[in-house]
């Protein structure tokens, strides 16, 4: 039986799928200003109160603890049978080895002329002069972050990802969809695909400056570590659609 659970500092529950019956979740207070929740298809970032923490039937809903102190969280029923949908923490104690683009060019047909590379252990982004091709890895999610000198606009490409954008959450997203993430606004990509080779693929184009360092991450599961970048000027710019490889 799980009708409580503790929360960390800057760690979150699961993303978890509520039953067919209303849940409540109660949380101290004066504990309300330190959160961030999902409930459905809202984010909801501030001036959170008891009634944001119903639960309806069937509906979505992780609570971040983004404090300095322990969140005790009380359920009204027990949640050991909800389906958890996103679990930030799942491998959080796996060998971390960072991805290599030769690894996707063998899969995906890349487009040639990037300039650079991002590897990460649970993702990897192709950055072109004019947009990024990002694949996240199944069972994870890109930290939520916000830009103060960029705006950005997604497509996916692949994947059926759940996207939080502003003040909403997206669930299995369709391919072709686009989402536009202003400057300030909070946004985040989760990849809810249990098959090892299901990657979400995004292509990100940007207005403004674009540059790694303008990045808040609010909240953010796989501990990024800040990496340092050499870019390499190129004057091609190919931007055709992304396909799998024949076998």
């Amino acid at each position: 039986m799980l009708k409580q659970e503790i929360i960390s500092p800057q760690k979150s529950t699961p993303l978890r799928k509520n039953t067919s019956q209303r849940l409540t979740i109660k949380i101290g207070k004066n504990k309300l200003d330190n959160i961030f929740l999902i409930n459905g298809n809202s984010f909801i970032t501030e001036n959170i109160t008891d009634s944001n923490l119903i639960i309806k039937a069937n509906s979505y809903y992780m609570v971040i603890n983004n404090g300095k102190n322990r969140l005790d969280l009380l359920y009204s029923q027990d949640i050991s049978n909800h389906e958890v949908i996103y679990d930030p923490y799942k491998y959080e104690s796996s060998e971390k080895v960072n991805y290599k683009a030769e690894f996707f060019k063998k899969r995906y047909n890349i487009p040639e002329g990037y300039i650079d590379t991002l590897p990460k252990w649970y993702s990897f982004k192709f950055t072109y002069q004019e947009y990024n091709l990002i694949f996240i890895r199944p069972e994870f999610g890109l930290s939520i972050q916000t830009h103060k000198h960029r705006n950005e606009t997604w497509e996916i490409l692949e994947g059926k990802p759940i996207i939080i954008s502003k003040k909403e959450v997206y669930y299995f997203v369709e391919t072709g969809t686009k989402f536009y993430n202003p400057i300030n606004a909070y946004h985040s990509v989760i990849n809810p695909n249990k098959e090892a080779d299901k990657f979400v693929i995004i292509r990100e184009r940007w207005d403004g400056k674009f540059d790694e360092n303008d990045i808040n991450r609010v909240f953010n599961p796989n501990h990024y570590t800040k990496l340092f970048f050499k870019h390499v000027k190129s004057r091609q710019k190919p931007d055709y659609k992304l396909r799998k490889k024949s076998k």
